[in-house]
Protein backbone atom coordinates (compact mmCIF):
# COMPACT_ATOMS: atom_id res chain seq x y z
CA UNK A 1 0.00 0.00 0.00
CA UNK A 2 1.37 3.33 -0.95
CA UNK A 3 1.47 6.50 1.52
CA UNK A 4 -1.25 9.44 0.58
CA UNK A 5 1.01 12.62 0.95
CA UNK A 6 -0.48 15.89 0.76
CA UNK A 7 1.67 19.13 -0.85
CA UNK A 8 1.27 22.12 -1.17
CA UNK A 9 2.41 25.43 -1.08
CA UNK A 10 1.99 27.82 1.61
CA UNK A 11 2.51 31.50 3.23
CA UNK A 12 3.84 32.10 6.88
CA UNK A 13 0.25 32.73 7.19
CA UNK A 14 -1.10 29.62 5.86
CA UNK A 15 -2.50 31.25 2.54
CA UNK A 16 -3.21 28.93 -0.23
CA UNK A 17 -3.66 30.99 -2.58
CA UNK A 18 -1.84 29.74 -5.52
CA UNK A 19 -0.47 32.97 -6.53
CA UNK A 20 1.19 34.03 -3.63
CA UNK A 21 4.04 31.33 -3.53
CA UNK A 22 7.32 32.07 -5.21
CA UNK A 23 7.01 30.49 -8.75
CA UNK A 24 10.97 30.36 -9.90
CA UNK A 25 13.14 26.61 -10.92
CA UNK A 26 13.68 25.73 -7.52
CA UNK A 27 10.40 25.42 -6.27
CA UNK A 28 9.59 23.75 -9.30
CA UNK A 29 12.36 21.66 -9.23
CA UNK A 30 11.28 20.63 -5.63
CA UNK A 31 7.65 19.39 -7.03
CA UNK A 32 9.24 17.37 -9.84
CA UNK A 33 11.04 15.61 -7.91
CA UNK A 34 8.55 14.27 -5.13
CA UNK A 35 6.06 14.23 -8.53
CA UNK A 36 9.19 11.56 -9.76
CA UNK A 37 8.85 9.88 -6.17
CA UNK A 38 5.02 9.33 -6.15
CA UNK A 39 2.78 7.08 -8.20
CA UNK A 40 0.25 9.30 -9.11
CA UNK A 41 -1.69 12.74 -8.72
CA UNK A 42 -4.92 12.76 -6.46
CA UNK A 43 -6.92 16.41 -7.20
CA UNK A 44 -10.44 17.83 -6.50
CA UNK A 45 -12.16 19.23 -9.69
CA UNK A 46 -11.29 22.84 -9.26
CA UNK A 47 -7.48 21.96 -8.65
CA UNK A 48 -7.82 19.75 -11.63
CA UNK A 49 -9.46 22.27 -13.98
CA UNK A 50 -6.65 24.89 -12.80
CA UNK A 51 -3.84 22.77 -14.18
CA UNK A 52 -5.98 21.47 -16.86
CA UNK A 53 -6.27 24.82 -18.38
CA UNK A 54 -2.31 25.79 -18.36
CA UNK A 55 -0.10 22.59 -17.68
CA UNK A 56 -0.70 20.69 -21.34
CA UNK A 57 -0.10 23.66 -23.50
CA UNK A 58 3.37 24.28 -21.63
CA UNK A 59 4.04 20.27 -22.37
CA UNK A 60 3.21 20.75 -26.14
CA UNK A 61 5.25 23.89 -26.04
CA UNK A 62 2.74 26.15 -26.74
CA UNK A 63 3.63 28.22 -23.87
CA UNK A 64 7.25 30.06 -23.39
CA UNK A 65 8.45 28.60 -20.43
CA UNK A 66 11.94 27.50 -18.52
CA UNK A 67 13.42 24.48 -18.54
CA UNK A 68 12.52 23.10 -14.84
CA UNK A 69 8.92 24.44 -15.55
CA UNK A 70 8.99 22.88 -18.90
CA UNK A 71 9.96 19.37 -17.51
CA UNK A 72 7.35 19.42 -14.87
CA UNK A 73 4.78 19.97 -17.52
CA UNK A 74 6.22 16.91 -19.54
CA UNK A 75 6.34 14.82 -16.56
CA UNK A 76 2.85 15.90 -15.24
CA UNK A 77 1.63 15.04 -18.68
CA UNK A 78 2.17 11.32 -18.55
CA UNK A 79 1.48 10.62 -15.20
CA UNK A 80 -1.53 9.49 -13.89
CA UNK A 81 -4.01 12.05 -12.66
CA UNK A 82 -7.17 10.98 -10.27
CA UNK A 83 -9.90 13.54 -9.80
CA UNK A 84 -12.90 13.55 -7.13
CA UNK A 85 -15.93 15.47 -8.70
CA UNK A 86 -19.22 15.50 -7.87
CA UNK A 87 -20.17 17.20 -10.58
CA UNK A 88 -17.90 16.61 -13.27
CA UNK A 89 -17.40 12.82 -14.97
CA UNK A 90 -15.64 13.53 -18.09
CA UNK A 91 -11.49 14.35 -17.44
CA UNK A 92 -10.05 14.25 -21.27
CA UNK A 93 -6.35 15.16 -20.23
CA UNK A 94 -3.82 12.68 -20.75
CA UNK A 95 -3.61 9.99 -17.95
CA UNK A 96 -6.81 11.47 -15.79
CA UNK A 97 -9.10 9.77 -14.07
CA UNK A 98 -12.38 9.80 -12.29
CA UNK A 99 -12.85 9.34 -8.86
CA UNK A 100 -16.50 8.64 -8.10
CA UNK A 101 -18.08 7.22 -5.06
CA UNK A 102 -17.68 6.22 -1.70
CA UNK A 103 -14.80 8.98 -0.87
CA UNK A 104 -13.26 6.72 1.80
CA UNK A 105 -13.12 3.58 -0.23
CA UNK A 106 -12.15 5.22 -3.46
CA UNK A 107 -9.20 6.83 -2.26
CA UNK A 108 -8.45 3.68 -0.31
CA UNK A 109 -8.65 1.48 -3.11
CA UNK A 110 -6.25 4.37 -4.74
CA UNK A 111 -3.54 4.04 -2.04
CA UNK A 112 -3.70 0.01 -2.38
CA UNK A 113 -3.31 -0.13 -6.15
CA UNK A 114 -0.40 2.94 -5.90
CA UNK A 115 2.97 1.38 -4.11
CA UNK A 116 4.62 4.56 -5.26
CA UNK A 117 2.18 6.93 -3.32
CA UNK A 118 -0.06 9.08 -4.35
CA UNK A 119 0.65 12.64 -3.97
CA UNK A 120 -2.62 14.93 -3.32
CA UNK A 121 -2.81 18.62 -4.34
CA UNK A 122 -5.69 20.09 -3.26
CA UNK A 123 -6.68 21.64 -0.46
CA UNK A 124 -10.20 21.28 0.09
CA UNK A 125 -9.99 17.93 -0.72
CA UNK A 126 -7.12 17.21 1.74
CA UNK A 127 -9.44 18.42 4.42
CA UNK A 128 -12.50 15.96 3.60
CA UNK A 129 -9.72 13.16 3.39
CA UNK A 130 -8.09 14.19 6.62
CA UNK A 131 -11.07 14.57 8.10
CA UNK A 132 -11.37 10.74 6.91
CA UNK A 133 -7.65 9.68 8.46
CA UNK A 134 -6.47 8.50 5.15
CA UNK A 135 -3.19 11.47 4.72
CA UNK A 136 0.03 9.53 5.94
CA UNK A 137 2.90 12.51 5.33
CA UNK A 138 2.72 16.41 4.69
CA UNK A 139 5.02 18.23 2.37
CA UNK A 140 4.71 21.92 2.51
CA UNK A 141 6.62 24.42 0.87
CA UNK A 142 6.44 27.31 3.34
CA UNK A 143 7.09 30.18 1.54
CA UNK A 144 8.29 33.80 3.15
CA UNK A 145 5.68 35.75 2.68
CA UNK A 146 2.90 37.04 4.47
CA UNK A 147 -0.58 37.04 2.26
CA UNK A 148 -2.99 38.46 5.20
CA UNK A 149 -6.15 36.98 3.00
CA UNK A 150 -7.30 33.31 1.82
CA UNK A 151 -7.89 30.91 1.52
CA UNK A 152 -6.06 29.15 3.46
CA UNK A 153 -4.93 25.70 4.56
CA UNK A 154 -7.61 23.89 6.08
CA UNK A 155 -10.04 26.77 6.38
CA UNK A 156 -12.92 24.18 6.57
CA UNK A 157 -11.54 23.03 10.11
CA UNK A 158 -10.77 18.89 11.26
CA UNK A 159 -12.43 17.75 14.18
CA UNK A 160 -9.51 17.12 16.27
CA UNK A 161 -5.79 18.01 16.51
CA UNK A 162 -3.35 16.78 13.86
CA UNK A 163 -0.36 15.68 15.98
CA UNK A 164 2.68 15.08 13.04
CA UNK A 165 6.50 14.07 13.00
CA UNK A 166 8.64 15.89 11.75
CA UNK A 167 11.09 14.01 8.96
CA UNK A 168 12.73 16.99 7.64
CA UNK A 169 13.26 20.84 7.30
CA UNK A 170 15.43 22.20 4.47
CA UNK A 171 15.72 25.42 3.38
CA UNK A 172 15.89 26.49 -0.34
CA UNK A 173 18.19 29.10 -1.87
CA UNK A 174 14.90 31.22 -2.42
CA UNK A 175 13.95 31.68 1.28
CA UNK A 176 11.47 29.14 0.96
CA UNK A 177 11.95 25.96 3.53
CA UNK A 178 10.97 22.49 2.22
CA UNK A 179 8.85 20.96 5.17
CA UNK A 180 8.23 17.09 5.37
CA UNK A 181 5.83 15.80 8.33
CA UNK A 182 3.78 12.20 9.03
CA UNK A 183 0.99 11.53 11.01
CA UNK A 184 2.02 11.04 14.29
CA UNK A 185 0.06 7.70 15.58
CA UNK A 186 -0.61 7.69 19.03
Amino acid sequence: MGLLTFSLNLTLDGCVDHQEGIADDETHAFFTNLMDEGGAMLWGRTTYEMMESYWPAVARGDVDAPPAVREWAVKLEIKPKYVVSSTRSDFPWTNSHHVAGDLRSEVQKLKDATPAGVLLGSGKLATELDRLDLIDEYRFLVHPRIAGHGPTLYQGGLPCTRRLELVSANPLGNGVVAMHYRRARV
